[in-house]
């Protein structure tokens, strides 16, 4: 697998967390529970580190070749 290919696969793991980062949003301001909601929002709060990294790498991954200094990222080290 490419750098390329994985870039792509970070990308749509990036869109699917978003994508239930809203669902959990819409579910809590719908949430009359208030424990419910708090356990909404805690699942939002753990799913956000995740879509940065998924995004990040998606980022990395398919700019690695573009110029030399994306490997050594800040964070990151390919």
């Amino acid at each position: 697998m490419t750098l390329l290919e994985m870039s792509a696969l970070y990308a749509d793991s990036a869109a699917a967390i978003r994508l239930r980062i809203t669902e959990l949003r819409t579910a809590a301001a719908e949430q009359t529970d208030p424990e419910a909601a708090r356990a909404l929002r805690q699942r939002i709060e753990e799913l956000i580190p995740l879509l940065r990294e998924s995004r990040e790498l998606a980022f990395l991954t398919a700019h690695y070749y573009d110029n030399r200094r994306y490997h050594k990222h800040e964070t990151r080290t390919l």
